[in-house]
């Protein structure tokens, strides 16, 4: 079977999380840099990477690698490649994305434009072609990726990126993507069984993500990937990935995780969100004030993504209700709670320190994850039967 070297981009600071997830699929990681990561697989892999990872925005398959410091020397380095053993006769090939970092080559229209007429040239010889290279079948986007000189060049295997899940056909104002709730889910030590709330839960997007990861449910059981299409992939591949990831899913578990909003329309979108997802079963969805949270469970997790003041809300507003919020969760003694934010005076705000912050992107926003790790719960002592 062939090999290949693949390519997943992720938010900043998602990396080690993303690389966790890549070695638990059973691949060989080639190399983390900031924002990416670099593997090697083979044709499934290409399929099971799409299925399975949940904080990869996409799954590129690498071309080539090199230097360029000039226009002539990109389109020669490009040409060179043997594009036909990627692309098919009559396939669309867009050259859709370009970015630039520290390179002489900076401008990114140029690059694509160049990129493209190499990869014609190149395709036009390998298929005797004289005339108009023909383009109308199934799309090979490429992506040219160049940091300090050094050209990568990869198609993109995923189409519609990674966090649109296809549940999501609804959200309430500034959702959080579904990849970084995914993980930021993975840096808590909730699992089904342990009580876990969101008080401002908006679309429901977390707790989404959270029972779908409880049930073992792919991310990307509900939707297509562009490389489905295409003719290079046996469509055997496809078929035998997702039906292993539906007998790989857990229904067979038994657990209710809590979301509480203010705002009934969120509440509204959030249960037809989880219904989308196949997941309404396991998480109750209430109207309720974050502030005035309360709990007869000894232990739990609250995760949230509350109001940052981005935009939506005044600073004032924001302070006040982080102070508020600060008082409620105190007086859970034993929960353990995880608030992400981008306001950078919020641990005065809400009245305490956390354990620990973990530097996370929202995009191109730094937020922080400020986590309060309280107690574990004492272990269920086992009663032999006689």
């Amino acid at each position: 079977m062939k090999k290949y070297t693949l390519i997943s981009p992720c938010f900043f600071g998602m990396e080690k999380m993303l690389a966790t997830e890549i070695k638990n699929l059973g691949f060989e990681i080639e190399k983390t840099e900031d924002g990416r990561v670099t593997y090697k697989t083979d044709e499934y892999g290409i399929a099971k990477a799409n299925m399975w990872l949940r904080c990869a925005e996409r799954v590129n398959l690498k071309v080539a690698e090199f230097e360029a410091r000039t226009f002539d020397e990109l389109y020669e380095n490009t040409k060179r490649i043997n594009w036909a053993k990627y692309i098919p006769y009559g396939a669309q090939f867009p050259v859709s994305r370009a970015s630039s970092i520290k390179s002489k080559l900076h401008s990114t229209p140029d690059v694509q434009s160049i990129v493209k007429k190499a990869i014609v040239d190149k395709l036009k010889r390998s298929y005797l072609e004289d005339g108009r290279l023909k383009e109308d079948k199934e799309k090979y986007p490429i992506y040219v990726f160049i940091h300090k000189d050094k050209v990568t060049l990869s198609i993109d295997t995923t189409g519609d990126a990674l966090h649109k899940r296809g549940y999501r056909e609804k959200a309430n104002k500034a959702p959080i993507r579904e990849t970084l709730a995914a993980g930021i889910m993975y840096l808590t030590p909730w699992r089904p069984g342990r009580t876990l709330v969101d008080p401002m839960c908006g679309s429901g997007t977390i707790l989404i993500e959270a029972a779908m990861m409880g049930l073992n449910m792919a991310p990307g059981l509900n939707r297509e990937f562009i490389s489905e299409k295409w003719r290079s992939i046996d469509k055997k591949i496809w078929w035998d990935t997702r039906r292993e990831a539906f007998d790989l899913m857990n229904e067979d578990l038994d657990f209710k995780i809590y979301g509480y909003d203010i705002d009934p329309e969120s509440i509204e979108i959030a249960k037809e969100n989880a219904e989308i997802a196949g997941v309404a079963d396991y998480i109750e969805f209430n109207v309720a004030d974050a502030t005035e949270f309360k709990s007869e469970e000894e232990y739990g997790f609250i995760v949230t993504n509350p109001p940052y003041g981005e935009r939506l809300e005044s600073q004032d507003t924001v302070k006040l209700l982080y102070k508020e919020l600060g008082y409620a969760f105190r007086r859970l003694k034993n929960w353990s709670y995880y608030l992400i934010t981008s306001f950078e005076e919020f641990e005065y705000e809400f009245g305490q320190q956390a354990t620990k912050k973990r530097k996370l992107y929202n995009g191109m926003l730094k937020t922080y994850l400020y986590q309060y790790p309280g107690p574990k719960p004492p272990r269920k002592e086992k009663i032999d039967e006689k």
